[in-house]
């Protein structure tokens, strides 16, 4: 199972480049996952609507439209992996080993946002993954294949590409 995995798209709305962007790169992926930070309900229910398997959590920069809609984690079943989403929250350096402990065990991955930063760190059983940002000049994704091992390849784009 793909997945394309994205964050911090800092949008209020969808701009014609996000509209190309989702349709060659995001809308073909056997699930679509936004770890928070979508900014505006109408970014959020473009996503939502136009993929058939989409996952998303509120960020901390987030209307507060989509913070009373979306939780702050969710713990999703994909291709017999468990998988947590969370946008994050506090200190940036420290977050990605907080996850596992936070979540709990029995996670296979965990996807999350907040630092911008493209992340891939093993921490016991849990592989914590941070796409990066999908906002300013060099916008960043990951695709995650939940196959028998869990592979992880990061893209980055130009803006306006």
């Amino acid at each position: 199972m793909l997945l394309a995995v994205i964050s911090d798209t800092h949008l209020d709305a969808p701009t014609d480049w996000f509209r190309r962007f989702f349709e060659e790169h995001l809308l073909a992926a056997d699930a679509l996952v936004h770890c928070g930070d979508a900014t505006g309900k109408a970014i959020h229910d473009y996503m939502a609507h136009s993929h058939p398997n989409f996952h998303g959590v509120a960020g901390n920069c987030c209307d507060w439209r989509i913070g009373q809609e979306l939780p702050s984690m969710l713990r999703l079943h994909l291709a017999g992996r468990t998988v947590g989403v969370t946008h994050g929250w506090g200190d940036r350096a420290s977050l990605p080993a907080r996850l596992p402990e936070t979540f709990g065990p029995g996670f296979d991955l965990i996807l999350f946002g907040h630092t911008h930063r493209q992340t891939k760190l093993q921490f016991r059983e849990t592989l914590v993954v941070n796409p990066g940002s999908l906002s300013g000049e060099r916008p960043c994704m990951a695709f995650v294949e939940l196959g028998e091992e869990i592979a992880v390849d990061f893209c980055c784009f130009q803006a306006g590409e």
